[in-house]
């Protein structure tokens, strides 16, 4: 990490974006077509397990090995291609890292590359992109940044290889959710109706593809009778994997079972008003008891939002600057 790492008091806030609806929500409001103007990608297949492939997308320099590596993956229901995925991989870029924007299972238009579906455990796909970019391609300075559920992957995955990933030199997880039965909980209450609403309409549109690809094996009958992400989970998710209920599922999944285990430098940066991803679940022992562990938690800044105000050196997106200039003065 940086000499002089970034903390909470850096962060100043939009003055008109205090609200942390307001600070969730600019950012998907405000697009940014520039961001890979410039930028080289090259899409590649990574297989992570027999008949599972997903989907990397690529921006390499002129010769990768002597450059550090950012893998960055997506949130619930993003892909390579959301705003804040190619806004890193153009800024990482331009600061001399190779960039690799990961797609979970079945995103990013990839649902042909696999029979199943993702869900926020899948910790082992990771664990199988950096293994093969440190094995295949010989890269030995590779950096995780996660957003949301990305960011619970990355903690997840962290926690359980240890140090057995020697290139794996750190983590950043921007509003993780570590411990999804919690994060079910804030999803479901009335002023959070409208991200559950949208993040349900998303699902269940991939449940729709993925049954074009197999529909001997996603039924589409229930789907309009479905009101939430937990009878989602209970019908789709958790049977798929081999879970008993959506509540075994969240029970089961949470990074929060093995941050203990972290031993790779690690950032978990979140808002204290994340409407969901309540603050509780990071106040933890495991996490606070963790010297390998570093928690950045501003009073504001929504889910993933982190809108500062002009400060003349840079563009308003401070989480995403930040983990660019720690990686590269690493």
């Amino acid at each position: 990490m940086p000499a002089r790492p970034f903390t909470a008091d850096d962060f100043r806030p939009h003055p008109l974006l205090r609200s942390a609806h307001m600070m969730t929500l600019f950012p998907r409001l405000w697009p940014r077509p520039d961001a890979l103007q410039g930028v080289p990608v090259v899409e590649r297949l990574f297989s992570v397990e027999p008949d599972t492939q997903v989907l990397g997308a690529c921006s390499w320099q002129p010769e990768p090995k002597r450059h550090r590596t950012l893998l960055v993956i997506h949130g619930l229901e993003g892909c390579h291609e959301s705003h804040y995925m190619e806004a890193m991989a153009g800024k990482g870029w331009r600061a001399g890292l190779n960039v690799v924007r990961l797609n979970q299972r079945t995103c990013g238009g990839t649902e042909h590359l696999t029979p199943t579906l993702y869900h926020s455990g899948l910790s082992g796909d990771l664990c199988a992109v950096v293994t093969e970019l440190m094995e295949k391609d010989g890269l030995q300075d590779i950096w995780v940044a996660g957003f949301s559920m990305g960011g619970q992957l990355a903690l997840k995955m962290a926690g359980e290889v240890g140090t057995s990933l020697p290139a794996l030199r750190g983590i950043f997880a921007v509003c993780p959710n570590l411990d999804p039965p919690s994060v079910i909980v804030a999803l479901e209450r009335p002023a959070n109706r409208f991200y559950q609403g949208h993040f349900l309409r998303k699902l269940k549109e991939r449940i729709r593809r993925k049954a074009q690809v197999l529909p001997h094996r996603y039924a589409t009958t229930s789907l309009n009778r479905i009101t939430g992400i937990r009878a989602f989970d209970h019908l789709y998710t958790a049977p798929e994997f081999g879970f008993s209920s959506a509540e075994d599922y969240y029970g089961r999944v949470g990074a929060s079972h093995v941050v203990h285990e972290i031993r790779v430098p690690t950032v978990i940066l979140t808002a204290q008003d994340d409407p969901i991803i309540p603050f509780h679940s990071f106040q933890i022992d495991a996490i606070r008891q963790n010297p390998a562990i570093r928690l950045v938690a501003p009073r504001h800044g929504g889910h993933c939002g982190f809108i500062q105000r002009a400060n003349g050196t840079e563009d308003r997106y401070w989480a995403e600057n930040r983990i660019i200039d720690s990686v590269r003065a690493a």
